[in-house]
């Protein structure tokens, strides 16, 4: 409550942080669909051949974007900090 002697203070709202550009968010959505895409079309991997080390396709396809998806999310964030720290 405001006493007299001091006004009532308004509560602000957090700024949002300008929009980035559109390249960049384009760029930070390609590097984060591809991973989903490669594992949603399970098509491309559903089969045995070729091995690799006595592992079947369909095994080793998947551990490599278990490699991938986190490189492409690390990309995607630092595309994202370096937009924003350039404004």
């Amino acid at each position: 409550m405001a006493t007299p002697h001091q006004p009532a203070q308004v509560p602000t709202t957090p700024q949002r942080p300008p929009r980035l550009p559109t390249a960049t968010m384009a760029l930070v959505a390609v590097l984060l669909i591809i991973p989903c895409a490669g594992l949603a079309l399970v098509p491309i991997y559903s089969r045995e051949t070729p091995r690799l080390w006595g592992w079947p396709f369909f095994y080793w396809y998947q551990m490599m974007w278990v490699l991938i998806t986190p490189a492409m999310t690390y990309a995607a964030f630092v595309v994202i900090k370096r937009a924003r720290s350039e404004r």
